[in-house]
């Protein structure tokens, strides 16, 4: 019999983060008929070292890297539950949050997308959420995200204040997003175009167009240990986002993509 729930985990050379995952995962499960996969990107830390650890994790090894969009849509080709959870290796998940994020989305038949509210490690909020990304809407999320990072009051007020509130929203973090499986096979699962970033952002645009909406829910909670910004990014991943971020404005805002290839040239920022 097919489980309910699908937990789908994208892994490069992410052994220690995939580890506590693992084990957050194994001593709070969830409550429905669950399987997890673990999609490894061509690791070379021995990540697959750490699965073994946990029997009941099916790993899938792919023979390269194929970036964040293709790893989780090779996850879920192999998964069966009729819910699907994309969750981040870095991740960890307490108790009860994964049954609270699948009970708010069932509460609500209209949301195809749940994500929950996300927190550092030191129970600091992460605005992981946010309007369609646009030249406009992209400068006052960074704007905020700067401000919260120095914790400007106000703004850090802010932040607390509306991460506290359930809302339909443009879109979740892929770091914990719940899907419908018949809702990511209508928007015909993740675009593979982005390598890194944005993914997320792009396919909570195409399940709103298909007439589904994003849902938001503090009700459930999940720590995050690396998402708050990029600030100690590698130069691939840097790279990798200024593609993505390229890409995404090609498919969603083509008449800006000169202009952003401008203002990366002189950042000296242009992958």
């Amino acid at each position: 019999m097919s489980p309910r729930l699908s937990i789908i985990i994208v892994n490069f050379n992410g052994g220690v983060h995939l580890h506590r995952c693992l084990a957050s995962l194994a001593a709070h499960p969830s409550q429905a008929s669950t399987e997890v996969i673990v999609v490894d990107n061509a690791s070379t830390d021995g990540s697959d070292a750490h699965v073994t650890q946990f029997p009941v994790v099916r790993l899938v090894t792919l023979p390269k890297n194929v970036g964040f969009s293709a790893g989780n849509n090779a996850g879920i080709s192999a998964s069966s539950g009729e819910l699907l959870l994309l969750l981040n290796n870095d991740t960890v998940v307490g108790s009860g949050a994964i049954d609270t994020l699948v009970a708010r989305l069932e509460a609500h038949s209209e949301a195809g997308i749940a994500g929950p509210r996300l927190v550092d490690g030191g129970g600091r909020t992460e605005l992981s959420f946010g309007p369609m990304i646009s030249p406009i809407g992209e400068l006052r999320q960074k704007a905020v995200l700067a401000l919260h990072t120095r914790e400007f009051g106000p703004v850090t007020k802010w932040v607390e204040r509306t991460t506290r509130r359930e809302q339909f929203v443009d879109w979740v973090s892929g770091a914990c997003l719940l899907v419908r499986r018949r809702v990511a096979e209508d928007a015909g699962w993740l675009d593979e175009r982005f390598f890194l970033y944005t993914e997320d952002v792009d396919f909570c645009a195409t399940v709103r167009a298909n007439g589904w909406k994003v849902l938001f829910t503090p009700a459930a909670e999940i720590v995050h240990l690396r998402g708050r910004s990029r600030a100690t990014a590698t130069p691939q991943s840097n790279a990798a986002y200024r593609r993505s971020h390229l890409a995404f404005y090609e498919k969603h805002h083509p008449r800006m993509v000169p202009l952003l290839r401008a203002y990366l040239r002189l950042k000296g920022e242009r992958p």
